[in-house]
């Protein structure tokens, strides 16, 4: 028998193989947030975990979500948001851009838990085998508004409507000059990264924002599409032998299906949003065994509207 799970058909499986589950967009700065990770448990001891950003602004609490997790997951595999790439002003690290990075990295290899600065770990559960690739590739502001020619344009056309990303205030792209410096950076060296990978495996990527535009497509404000991603991306799905993609950031959980590639959006989101919605806030989505096929997406009940909104 299926059961629905926030609008999903999930299919009971024999859980002593364990689960490759994905989650995101945690914002544990808020009580209700916290209380979900402390909470959050495996189905089985071979569970792995994906962790798809935002966590939080504060290294303290990025710490303590992380190390909570590693402490129940058999493995916990964390990229970065874009929340935990402020410099926030309550936060006594006040480390920017790279170095800001590079100590959350340094962190999680305290921890145990897998960056995108390590090697890929192969899922050879359920499912498997797949590459599981964490990713950190910030954006461009390639994902323009209707009738807007280059980023200029667009960020006057965000301020108009009064739609601006806490990024460009927060998020500091030290040393490179910008952040889509940093961002074209990043893109090269995964690339190059990926098309290393031996053939024959499917890949799993996860990072935070999708490698596509099309989940952008509902945004309740279209603005806030240059904050979440790059076009540089648009044909890795098929370009990678990508098996899922794992994303957040857009706050709208739920499934796509995009040139045959299944895209998994899998935040939990801020309260306001996530009361809103039918089930349990913060189930663990399960990438592999897939728990749904093609047809089966779309958004849930309650689930929708978009992001979009100054933060």
């Amino acid at each position: 028998m299926s059961t629905v799970l926030r609008g999903y058909r999930v299919r009971p499986i024999d859980g002593e193989g364990g689960n490759l589950l994905a989650i995101s967009d945690l914002h544990i700065g808020y009580p209700e947030n916290r209380a979900i990770v402390e909470r959050m448990r495996p189905e089985t001891d071979r569970d792995w975990l994906l962790v798809a950003g935002d966590i939080g602004e504060i290294v303290d609490d990025i710490r303590w979500a992380l190390e909570t997790l590693a402490g129940r997951f058999r493995k916990v595999v964390w990229v970065p948001g874009n929340h935990e790439l402020w410099t926030h002003p309550k936060d006594p690290v006040q480390l920017r851009g790279v170095a800001r990075y590079d100590h959350l990295v340094s962190l999680c290899r305290e921890l145990g838990v897998v960056t995108p600065e390590d090697p890929y770990p192969v899922w050879d559960g359920p499912g498997g085998p797949a590459v599981v690739a964490p990713l950190f590739l910030l954006y461009d502001y390639s994902f323009l508004p209707a009738g807007c020619a280059d980023k200029d344009q667009g960020l006057a056309y965000a301020h108009e409507t009064g739609v601006v990303c806490t990024d460009e205030y927060l998020l500091h792209p030290d040393p490179y000059p910008s952040r889509e410096a940093w961002c074209r950076a990043r893109v090269a060296e995964t690339e190059r990264r990926l098309a290393g990978l031996p053939d024959g495996l499917p890949v799993v990527p996860v990072n935070h924002y999708p490698l596509d535009r099309h989940p952008m497509d509902i945004l309740r404000y279209p603005e806030f599409a240059m904050w979440c991603g790059t076009a540089a991306t648009a044909d890795w799905h098929r370009r990678f032998r990508v098996e899922t993609m794992v994303y957040g950031h857009l706050h709208i959980p739920r499934t796509t299906w995009h040139e045959g590639v299944r895209f998994e959006e899998v935040s939990v989101g801020y309260p306001r949003e996530w009361r809103k919605r039918p089930g349990q806030p913060g189930t663990l989505r399960r990438i592999l065994p897939m728990e749904v096929k093609a047809g089966d997406g779309g958004t849930a009940p309650g689930v929708g509207g978009g992001r979009g909104e100054p933060r």
